[in-house]
């Protein structure tokens, strides 16, 4: 990826950010420290950095208090904002949708306030919803779980290219990246592969806050960027995991239930690429895999890898819905001993490696599915070709390297 010059000077200042650089915070229940999102600094400031506009908010399930309130509900109730409308991602805004669904456009029974629905749409057609809704501010406040193929940093990538199409000023209330900041990994999308699941090159783990990333995306994706304010955290590191923050955990979508699934998620959900169940439909989605025919000989082969932080238990499941309905299958479990050392997307590269090599009934999905998760077709046509996890990962080190340098100067924390 290269810099651009508006890039630089989006990264040194001429992107707003609302509130001051972020503090430690004290002890919080377990060790955690109190982390304030975003929102909680804007509404202990009276909203002064929305005064005077009519707000909409990009927002879902996950756009909660720490007392685990809705922020809709929170600031239709305060008269220091002007909330006049609610959009509506994947899963929809009070989250009754499924995977590929959303709520539509409708009233909300609790506010009354109209809610639009920015599913699958882009450019000019959201924009025009945008325009339509009679908002001056579209505000975003969702929580991301730090994977390129999870469609709510696309959603706020799409919200910001409409925004400005239709002239909108726009605002990220930031929240913690749940598997920490530390680093990108991962392969680098390329933009003939681009879909929802990846609109931009950026790294399959990007290691950075929704905040960072619009700030990324204002400075080098957008062909005409928005005006854009960013609202920080504070007492965020980016060492940070989930349960450092004190914050309460909302499923951002209804395979997302805990902490754990985000933990092994930008890696495990390659599986969606292939034939095999990646936990769907179970109570632990995307740290169960398998398929029909799938035996012991799976996790003997992963674990022969030795991949840093994680083993694999040898497991059977039925999924209650998606592939197997069900049926009983075999496959392994991914339990991760050491976070720290652990690498989401070169352990999703070892399970497929061992997977094809183990079961004689693996294939892709028939539409090549898998490249679009991993950014491009090398990941399929390497592990074809007989490469090994070293091999595969060694493919992307040079994109990776410079996404890395790049995503630097747009970084927000310590």
């Amino acid at each position: 990826m290269s810099v651009s010059r508006r890039g630089l000077l989006v990264a040194g200042g001429a992107v707003g950010a609302v509130a001051a650089a972020p503090g430690r915070a004290g002890a919080h229940g377990g060790g955690g420290r109190r982390v304030r999102t975003g929102f909680d600094r804007l509404a202990a400031d009276g909203y002064a950095a929305l005064a005077g506009q009519r707000v909409g908010v990009v927002t879902n399930p996950t756009g909660v208090t720490a007392g685990v309130r809705h922020v809709v509900d929170v600031m239709h109730a305060d008269d220091r904002v002007d909330l006049v409308a609610v959009f509506g991602p994947e899963h929809g805004f009070r989250g009754t949708a499924q995977a590929g669904g959303s709520e539509g456009r409708y009233d909300d029974p609790a506010t009354g306030l109209p809610v639009y629905d920015t599913y699958l749409k882009s450019g000019r057609a959201l924009a025009d919803v945008f325009t339509a809704s009679g908002v001056d501010t579209v505000v975003f406040d969702i929580q991301d779980v730090g994977a390129r193929f999870y469609t709510y940093i696309w959603t706020l990538y799409d919200c910001m290219v409409s925004a400005a199409l239709a002239g909108k000023r726009f605002m990220v209330l930031d929240r913690p990246n749940p598997v920490t900041g530390r680093a990108a990994l991962g392969p680098v999308l390329d933009r003939a592969f681009a879909t929802f699941v990846g609109r931009e090159p950026i790294a399959q783990a990007h290691g950075m806050t929704v905040a960072e990333l619009a700030r990324l995306f204002n400075g080098e994706f957008l062909a005409e960027p928005v005006e854009l304010a960013t609202v920080r955290m504070s007492g965020w590191r980016r060492t940070d995991f989930f349960d450092a923050t004190g914050l309460p955990w909302v499923p951002p979508s209804p395979n997302m239930p805990t902490p754990d699934t985000a933990l092994v998620y930008a890696g495990t959900c390659l599986f969606e690429g292939t034939n095999l169940s990646e936990g769907r439909g179970t109570t632990r989605p995307f740290e169960l895999l398998g398929a029909d025919g799938v035996d012991r000989r799976w996790a003997e082969a992963a674990n022969a890898l030795e991949l840093p932080g994680v083993r694999f238990r040898e497991a059977y499941f039925a999924p209650v819905f998606s592939k197997f309905q069900g049926r009983t299958v075999g496959g392994v479990q991914v339990h991760v001993d050491d976070r720290e050392a652990f690498d989401p997307v070169r352990t999703g590269i070892g399970l497929l490696v061992t997977a094809k090599r183990s079961w004689s009934g693996f294939t892709w999905r028939a539409d090549n599915w898998i490249d679009k998760l991993s950014g491009s077709a090398k990941v399929r046509t390497l592990i074809d070709a007989g490469a090994d996890t070293d091999e595969v990962a060694g493919a992307w080190e040079a994109d990776l390297a410079a996404f890395r340098s790049a995503r630097r100067r747009y970084l927000m924390y310590r």
